[in-house]
């Protein structure tokens, strides 16, 4: 059979498309301010000398990394209303479902980052009297973000396409907004053409952005 793409209709709701990706956006914006800070707590935690610290952290990354992202947004958008007494906004349940296993996989990121510092840098620090704190915020976290930075970009992509799981409680992002249009232009063929060049465009430009990152700080490490 023939098929006659005609992608007209589509065109037609493009601002319907536009809206979702503001809310897909949106979505990686949270997730992205709650993650990253509790990704980099828990690898602290992990790598703290208290072992109810590091048990803790372990438990929660273990959990978290092990649980289908997909169950955890149903879990905060249909059994938080009966266990917790209070009925989140789907953007709440995708924002809390995301971070939360996110910040898991960042944990691990920072803490391979941290434990690569050299032993010296510590050594170093602590022979200018710097305390805890201030060693690692200015020695050591500032280097071991330049070894975990193409990382850290891997999983904003994969967080990016995580989000897409938010449409199955109806919140309105790129992938629910394009089943809109499907359903309206009797066009999914060519809906979700357009929807997946548009995720290639957003992904390829997250990617060329982690490799420029990695071979400029390259440059930088042979000078």
């Amino acid at each position: 059979m023939h098929y006659q793409w005609d992608f007209s209709q589509v065109f037609r709701q493009l601002p319907l498309m536009i809206e979702g990706l503001q809310g897909t956006l949106v979505l990686v914006a949270w997730s992205l301010l709650v993650a990253i800070p509790l990704g980099l707590l828990l690898a602290l935690m992990r790598l703290s000398p208290m072992a109810l610290l590091r048990h803790l952290a372990g438990i929660y990354v273990a959990f978290f990394r092990s649980a289908p992202a997909i169950v955890l947004i149903y879990w905060f958008f249909f059994a938080a209303p009966i266990l917790l007494a209070f009925k989140p906004a789907p953007v709440t349940s995708a924002v809390l479902a995301i971070s939360l296993q996110a910040a898991a996989f960042f944990c691990e990121v920072f803490r391979a980052g941290i434990q690569g510092v050299d032993r010296g840098q510590w050594e170093a620090a602590a022979a200018l009297n710097m305390r805890g704190l201030t060693r690692f915020r200015v020695i050591i976290f500032p280097q071991a973000l330049r070894h975990v930075m193409p990382a850290v970009m891997n999983r904003l992509i994969d967080l990016v396409k995580t989000t897409t799981l938010a449409s199955v409680i109806s919140y309105s992002e790129v992938v629910y907004n394009a089943g809109r249009i499907a359903s309206q232009t009797f066009r999914p063929l060519e809906t979700f053409t357009l929807l997946g060049a548009l995720f290639f465009v957003v992904l390829s430009v997250l990617s060329l952005a982690a490799n420029w990152l990695e071979q400029r700080w390259q440059q930088e490490r042979r000078r």
